[in-house]
């Protein structure tokens, strides 16, 4: 299995990362992108992939952090996707719920980490909640600029937004959230995404899968990711992670290089 979005820097796994990981091989995890959520963060998440074979990493600033990073430009994100290891721009995206940053700030670094993925040739890792419509709006409007390669991460939007993604070539990652009794709106939209477009995440720390959830999540825990999964998709599990590893690493192609 490929586990395409995981946060090991900071202090949630200071203690035991090197134990986590060893959990999450012997579970049957093969690769993880450890994922940049600041660009202040990109060195700490970059030693994190250099000094294992078997982690790539992104770049990129979280929609929460874009008023911090003003000043981010375009070249700063290609500068850093020359490093070794780097196979992705983000995440970025737009987040309104928690109005971390201004709608105004969050749009345009989005943009930002969108030209940079245009010229990097790496996809562009999404994070959306509660701007479906915009994020439609300006996906459709950039792609028709120049094309890029889009990554809904984390899903849990609208079928809008999934399929107008979907039709500019996009890929969608299901987390944990796909096994929550709540989350059926979420299974819902994702019946009706291709298993060519499917790949796997556990988003660590964050939002253990059932029978986990409540506990600090881990990529260990992706084997319930696939589960719930090939539940929705009347698969077989092994298939699953079969079908997601081999679209995992079509979309991060870099990793094969």
């Amino acid at each position: 299995m490929f586990d395409t979005h995981v946060n090991l820097h900071g202090d949630v796994f200071a203690e035991d990362l090197d134990e986590v990981l060893a959990r999450a091989r012997a579970a049957g995890v093969s690769r993880f992108l450890a994922i940049c959520d600041r660009l202040d963060n990109f060195e700490a998440v970059h030693a994190i992939a250099t000094a294992n074979d078997d982690i790539w990493c992104s770049v990129g600033v979280h929609p929460h952090h874009s008023k911090d990073f003003p000043d981010l430009t375009v070249d700063q994100l290609v500068e850093a996707t020359s490093r070794s290891g780097v196979v992705a721009i983000g995440e970025t995206g737009l987040d309104f719920h928690y109005g971390y940053s201004a709608e105004d700030a969050q749009i345009a670094s989005l943009r930002k980490h969108i030209e940079a993925a245009r010229q990097s040739g790496l996809p562009l890792i999404l994070h959306t909640r509660e701007a479906d419509e915009l994020m439609g709006d300006i996906l459709e409007e950039e792609y028709a600029v120049s094309p890029f390669v889009p990554l809904l991460h984390c899903y849990t939007g609208g079928a809008r937004l999934a399929q107008r993604a979907l039709a500019l070539g996009a890929f969608v990652s299901v987390s944990g959230i796909l096994s929550f009794k709540s989350a059926s709106e979420v299974r819902d939209v994702i019946a009706d995404v291709p298993m060519d477009r499917l790949i796997l995440e556990t988003d660590c720390p964050y939002l253990a899968p059932m029978p986990m959830r409540g506990r600090r999540n881990e990529p260990a825990y992706l084997q319930y990711v696939a589960e719930a999964l090939a539940k929705l998709k009347g698969l077989k599990v092994d298939a699953v992670k079969s079908i997601t590893e081999d679209n995992a690493r079509r979309l991060f192609a870099r990793v094969d290089a």
